[in-house]
């Protein structure tokens, strides 16, 4: 009797490990949705926002491509980017559910612009992300829907006063068929991202994506975002 009674308790013990882990996921995952949802809710409340952004795209690991530029966005999908690196004085100008968009490409010379389709591979960046596929309404929806619809594996989630950071893997943000993951720090004062790492599955850097001097409902004017 004496040992079953060991044996069983060994068996139990083998157990508590493996039921600890799936608790901390499921509240992991459950922490990371609640993060979501406090985005979501703050980014209702904005009618406009402003930021600078520095993005770096990576090729077999290695930088390839670094851009700086001032993004402006104003409900519904209004959308300025001025960039400053390495286009310097080029502007685009995208509204709401066109098919286009006007390019500027030279900033003081208010005259010179032309229209492209939001398809063409000019106005995409590097990992393919079309114009209207760039404000952070669009990318906290991309959020929601991989954090209900794909496994998440990692055992990431850190939080202080100050800011959230986990990872979550996705499907790609394009075409929706590769597996990737999000390495993103969250700012508590506004929810919104304040640097974004994207990997591929074998864990190379892809991109790394740092926002900056976020300016909330600064009553932006229509005519800001006309060419």
């Amino acid at each position: 009797m004496m040992l079953k009674a060991v044996l069983t308790l060994l068996a139990l013990a083998c157990l508590i490990p493996h039921f600890e882990n799936l608790t901390g996921a499921a509240e992991r995952e459950d922490r990371m949705l609640d993060v979501a949802r406090n985005m979501e809710a703050g980014f209702k409340k904005l009618e406009d926002y402003t930021c600078e952004v520095e993005q770096i795209f990576y090729q077999d690991g290695v930088e390839n491509q670094r851009y700086l530029f001032k993004f402006y966005f104003k409900k519904e999908k209004k959308i300025r980017v001025d960039f400053s690196q390495p286009y310097s004085g080029l502007t685009i100008f995208y509204h709401d559910e066109d098919k286009e968009a006007t390019v500027r490409p030279l900033r003081l010379l208010s005259s010179l612009k032309f229209r492209l389709s939001v398809n063409n591979p000019l106005l995409k960046t590097l990992a393919g992300q079309r114009i209207n596929q760039t404000d952070m309404g669009y990318f906290i929806n991309f959020m929601f829907k991989n954090l209900k619809s794909v496994e998440q594996r990692e055992n990431e989630f850190r939080e202080d006063d100050e800011r959230v950071e986990f990872l979550f893997w996705a499907l790609d943000y394009i075409e929706e068929k590769s597996p990737e993951k999000y390495r993103i720090s969250i700012s508590k004062k506004h929810w919104l991202p304040i640097h974004i790492e994207r990997y591929n599955s074998g864990d190379r850097r892809l991109e790394v994506t740092d926002i900056r001097n976020y300016v909330l409902n600064a009553h932006l004017q229509d005519k800001f975002f006309l060419p």
